[in-house]
């Protein structure tokens, strides 16, 4: 044996197993693709939630990879709903809890299909008639089930089978679409962003919401292997890279003013998080001037994001980009 490797005793591995998360509402053995960050949201989301919660669930990822009938991986109510009626589905259950003096909290999950695109319409009169409903939006950035189709949430340049780059366009032209501002218009109490990267600041936001009477939502940027052609062991490190270049802000807003964010310590080039992706590898060809030219335009998007946000923090802070809790393997820090 090493004579650096320690022993690990009955007590302190007793003192790891009290320091995990005491519910987990997902369970594994489902069937997401290696390195999901949309998995990863999901469990992160309920272990914070914890058991008295009841879930509406769009048609998507998430809800096809874990309820394969006749299995299921939820360990909490669950309903499957339509892709455009998640809202509408949470809202009615939220009514009913509330007719019959329950307290259990209603949680909406639906990906950015359900939520930026054909579920906007219910998720907007939810939101407009003010149920107590946390809605969550596990945010990959494309159609990733039904073969990885552009949506409104897609970012800029980015290539989907939609979206395909060639002699007419780089990728898709469109920029991704600001939902958080569009359901905060919505006067709602909170709203707030969150990265599968930082638990903690995930966990906190989750609580935060639930502690709130009426409408709130979350947006949880979560990196999609498959879709976005990477390693499924850098999901991770992708989605830090996210954040730390400033393409996605990790914000929160009260009645539509911003409260909080983290702050980037060292905003890195986006080309760091543009290379390790395939849906951007057209932007990385010798010698083309577009590519070059649309580099340029998401390094701006990202300058702006951290001017408008005010992101950009000043010295070491233990809540920054670099200082806030990430996931480990064999489990989290939470603050």
């Amino acid at each position: 044996m090493n004579e650096d490797t320690q022993t690990v005793t009955p007590e302190t591995l007793m003192q790891l197993r009290k320091n995990q998360p005491r519910f987990e509402g997902l369970e594994s053995g489902h069937r997401a693709c290696l390195g999901c960050g949309e998995a990863l949201a999901a469990r992160l989301v309920t272990e914070a939630a914890g058991p008295d919660v009841m879930i509406a669930n769009a048609t998507g990822c998430l809800e096809i990879f874990t309820t394969p009938w006749p299995e299921s991986a939820w360990r909490l109510p669950w309903m499957h709903s339509l892709f455009e009626n998640t809202g509408a589905i949470a809202a009615g259950m939220e009514a009913a809890l509330k007719a019959q003096g329950k307290p259990t909290k209603v949680l909406a999950f639906a990906g950015d299909g359900g939520t930026f695109d054909i579920g906007f319409q219910s998720l907007s009169g939810m939101l407009e008639r003010g149920h107590n409903v946390l809605f969550v939006c596990f945010d990959n950035e494309a159609y990733m089930n039904t073969g990885i189709q552009s949506s409104s949430s897609t970012p800029h340049a980015a290539m989907t089978t939609t979206s395909p780059p060639g002699s007419a366009r780089m990728g898709k032209q469109n920029l991704k679409k600001d939902i958080l501002s569009i359901v905060a218009a919505h006067h709602i109490p909170y709203a707030a962003t969150a990265s599968v990267a930082y638990p903690s600041d995930l966990r906190k936001k989750i609580r935060r919401a639930m502690e709130i009477e009426g409408p709130t939502f979350i947006q949880i940027h979560s990196p999609c292997p498959l879709g976005w052609g990477h390693d499924g062991a850098d999901s991770i490190k992708v989605a830090r890279l996210a954040v730390q270049t400033g393409l996605f802000p990790v914000i929160e807003l009260e009645s539509r003013e911003m409260i909080g964010s983290m702050p980037i310590r060292n905003p890195k080039p986006v080309t760091d998080y543009l290379v390790l992706q395939q849906r951007f590898r057209h932007l990385f060809q010798q010698g083309d001037v577009r590519a070059i030219e649309e580099l340029a335009h998401i390094q701006a998007l990202a300058d702006h994001n951290i001017k408008h946000f005010k992101l950009r923090g000043e010295g070491m802070d233990a809540q920054d980009s670099d200082g806030a809790d990430t996931v480990c393997r064999g489990g989290m820090r939470w603050a």
